[in-house]
């Protein structure tokens, strides 16, 4: 029986004259060649001083990009193709669009939340096509998406709108649908965060977190989630630097407090858990390396070569890529990981190119990039996304229409983080937001900090009798590296909480989290839109002026759970 037999069978199916390549391609490497192809690096640029010192090193199995506008894109697609012998997987996080590969000209579809909020799983399939499209349009070919984390705790910072929400059922099916799609146009999909992010109320990139469900409610929820998509064909799973305790202690009876690892570090949940028991034949790698609640978990010199040895096949990213790739050369040359082991998992990122046929396809152009990077059909596609996507989550009787004849004098508090960059400037949504408000004919005045101390503020006729409706445009991104999402509160006392609910009717529109109702629970009209997008400004605004209906399903507790929320 052949090393390469396993290839043919699900999800790779290679034929033939593939295995035929990746047999051939295996056989040349030696062992620099074999050790380079674990490693997923990151591009930024097309700067090709850096490209060249990364060469020098090795010759890595995958290249990363983050966001670059398209021209830089084909650029650096072509720059990479001129120094390597074997094509590259190429990946980023597309998980809402395009524009996680094309920064200027990529289409923003909707967050996976919005897409869930639709109630339509057509619209996961064309989020599939979309960033499957200009994915390949610039030369990519790895979707480090679909997100199929449950988001069960609303506290998470990391989570969020990233996910299908909170029901496993609609996760489970969306995500099939996308990593269905995707693939068909020759991108490979990573479902994502094995075993499972959304419990703890704590990011990786900062600490090593916890999926604290038992064995049987773990199989019935994130399990089988992750068994539809292993079934749908998903050729790779990352895994996420999350412990499973449960798990770890019933995979390995006896283990202490101290030796549960994370998922990135642990044989029990790569190989016993999601290969043997979830059936998962296809390529694994690691979520960055990174993060700190990778690097917290065991010294880096023994981290880098045991997450292969533990079942990983590739590695993201790299501290230094230098010393990351020395620790795994000398992880092979000391036995922690096997020859065997080696030989496996370089196996299994060459069958995902040749699945993909890498090494016939061609480079792509900057003439028919531009035809397909945010055509007309995606456009469309995501302006009826949103349009179905937009939530009313609770109204106060008779607020809508809001109509310039109606409240043509509005009052907007703008709430919106900001990195080195002014209110004012138009890469602020808020912004945007209010550009459009004011477009529509009314009167828009944006609240300024008063300076003052209690007991010296202004009175509140100030305000009543002032203003005809009072609206808050909310746009706080969950991210990494962060610990909350929360909306904080100008001082002096929170001058602008929302303290005039009971005498001017108040509007609150978040275009992100759909959580703000924890810090506002007695606003009595609140929208969630899931998404930043011009579409998205727009179809709120066309909603609240009584011009579409609300068509939006909220695709988790948008109360918090909390009794006061609904008031």
């Amino acid at each position: 029986m052949s090393k390469f037999d396993f290839c043919r069978i699900k999800p790779f199916y290679l034929n033939n004259e593939q295995v035929g390549w990746l047999q051939k391609t295996f056989d040349l490497l030696d062992l620099k060649g074999k050790v380079g192809q674990l490693f997923c690096l990151i591009a930024r640029s097309s700067d090709e001083e850096w490209i060249n010192n990364v060469f020098d090193i090795c010759e890595p199995g995958g290249m990363g990009y983050r966001p670059v506008p398209l021209e830089e894109a084909i650029e650096l697609t072509h720059l990479l193709a001129s120094k390597t012998s074997i094509p590259l997987l190429i990946p980023a996080n597309i998980e809402s669009g395009g524009d996680g590969f094309i920064s200027d000209a990529g289409t923003m579809m909707s967050s996976a939340m919005g897409i869930a909020a639709t109630d339509n799983i057509e619209n996961a399939r064309r989020l599939g096509v979309i960033c499957g499209k200009e994915s390949v349009a610039i030369g990519g070919n790895w979707a480090f998406a679909p997100v199929i984390d449950i988001d069960y705790n609303f506290r998470s910072p990391i989570t969020n709108t990233r996910t299908f929400g909170s029901n496993p059922d609609i996760v489970a099916k969306f995500g099939r649908a996308y990593v269905e799609e995707i693939q068909k146009q020759g991108v490979v999909a990573s479902i994502k965060h094995f075993p499972g992010d959304g419990r703890d109320e704590r990011d990786q990139h900062l600490a090593i977190t916890i999926n604290d469900m038992e064995c049987d409610e773990w199989m019935d929820t994130y399990g089988a989630v992750y068994k539809e998509n292993i079934d749908a064909g998903a050729l790779t799973v990352m895994i996420g630097h999350i412990m499973q305790p449960a798990w770890s202690r019933k995979l390995r009876p006896g283990i202490k407090d101290e030796e549960i690892m994370p998922a990135t570090l642990a044989p029990e949940i790569m190989q016993d858990l999601l290969r043997d028991k979830l059936g998962f034949n296809g390529m694994i790698v690691t979520d960055a390396t990174t993060m700190a609640g990778y690097c917290q978990a065991m010294s880096r010199k023994d981290a880098v070569p045991y997450s292969i040895a533990a079942g990983a096949d590739m590695y993201l990213f790299t501290k230094n890529l230098q010393e990351d790739f020395d620790f795994m050369m000398a992880g092979v040359e000391n036995g922690i990981i096997t020859f065997e082991r080696l030989d496996d998992a370089v196996i299994r990122i060459l069958a995902c190119k040749a699945a993909l046929n890498l090494h016939k396809r061609p480079l792509p152009t900057l003439i028919e990039a531009k035809k397909i990077v945010g055509c007309e059909q995606h456009k469309e596609w995501t302006r009826e996304c949103v349009d179905n996507a937009v939530t009313l989550v609770k109204e106060e009787k008779g607020v809508f229409p809001l109509t310039p004849k109606k409240y043509p004098r509005l009052f907007v508090f703008p709430i919106e983080s900001l990195e080195n960059a002014s209110f004012s400037a138009m890469d602020s949504v808020c912004a945007r937001f209010i550009e459009r408000l004011a477009d529509r004919g009314f009167e828009v005045s944006v609240f300024e900090n008063e300076k003052g101390a209690e007991g010296r503020l202004a009175p509140t006729t100030s305000v009543i009798g002032k203003y005809d409706a009072i609206m808050y445009v909310a746009k706080l991104l969950t991210k990494s590296n962060q610990t909350t999402v929360r909306i904080e509160w100008a001082m002096p006392i929170g001058s602008n909480c929302p303290v005039y609910i009971n005498d001017v009717p108040t509007i609150f529109v978040s275009l992100a989290n759909p959580y703000h109702l924890l810090d506002v629970p007695r606003v009595k009209t609140f929208i969630n839109a899931y998404s930043s997008n011009d579409e998205t400004i727009d179809a709120v605004i066309s909603k609240m002026m009584g011009e579409s209906d609300f068509k939006g399903k909220s695709p988790v507790d948008p109360f918090c759970g909390m009794w006061d929320t609904r008031l």
